[in-house]
């Protein structure tokens, strides 16, 4: 376990070095930083497991690195903040991060999280270095769903990087395609994840995925909202839209 690194974000020393030394008695490799520039030095030097990232942070705020991350990696990142504000949970899954957890939080509960989502990304990362490996295609309009390397590749050579959420509601969809999936069935695809998804988790994670997919918002031809009961995949999204003409 001691190649696994996990870099701590925290203007707190005291947080700072708790988190530290839990995740150092447990056989993790800790590195820790108090402001996010001082964490973008260590990110530029290493490649991290996990980052476990305070949202209020002096200079640049944790939900911008957050932002600014998830455009250039699939590090796992826990949010933590003394919030408990469900608007901040929303903006952080919006960012990009995988978990949220508020202040004052359970070191073990904290540790749990990060196990499991570092598993995830070391899963993910095995995946998309296995070139040997022949991808399964799946396909979503003018797009293809790498299943293996949990990836969209667009007919023009683009690529977009998936999150593990966006990727469970894509595959959910797609295996379903044509079918209307209830906001509850979809979280049930996404209830192995440590946090525990609620129905507007499931609207923002499909936000996402829609620009991902260049999917007009205001009427969008490949995911359905059947207003009332939830989301589908259309068949031939070339042809099909339930959008009002304006």
């Amino acid at each position: 376990m001691s190649d696994m690194k996990i870099l701590v974000v925290d203007d707190s020393s005291v947080i700072r070095e708790t988190l530290e030394s839990y995740f150092t008695e447990e056989g993790y490799t800790v590195s820790g930083a108090g402001t996010a520039e001082e964490a973008e030095l260590l990110l530029a030097e290493q490649e991290f497991d996990l980052v476990l990232l305070d949202i209020r942070l002096p200079g640049k705020d944790g939900l911008t690195l957050t932002r600014e991350l998830r455009t250039r990696s699939e590090v796992g990142i826990i949010l933590v903040t003394g919030k408990q504000d469900d608007i901040d949970r929303i903006i952080g899954l919006e960012c990009g991060a995988d978990e949220y957890v508020s202040k004052p939080f359970n070191a073990r509960e904290v540790l749990a999280r990060g196990k499991n989502l570092i598993r995830r990304v070391r899963k993910q990362r095995d995946l998309a270095k296995n070139q040997s490996e022949e991808p399964t295609l799946r396909t979503i309009g003018t797009w293809q769903l790498d299943t293996s390397r949990r990836i969209l590749l667009n007919s023009d050579r683009s690529v977009s990087q998936l999150t593990e959420g966006e990727f469970q509601l894509l595959l959910a969809l797609k295996a379903n395609e044509g079918e209307v999936l209830t906001r509850d069935q979809l979280m049930d695809r996404i209830k192995n994840r440590t946090w525990n998804a609620t129905d507007r988790t499931i609207d923002v994670l499909i936000a996402r995925i829609r620009r991902k997919l260049s999917e007009d918002p205001s009427c969008p031809q490949m995911i359905i909202t059947v207003h009332g009961v939830g989301y589908l995949l259309s068949e031939n999204p070339q042809v099909d839209s339930l959008c009002e003409p304006s």
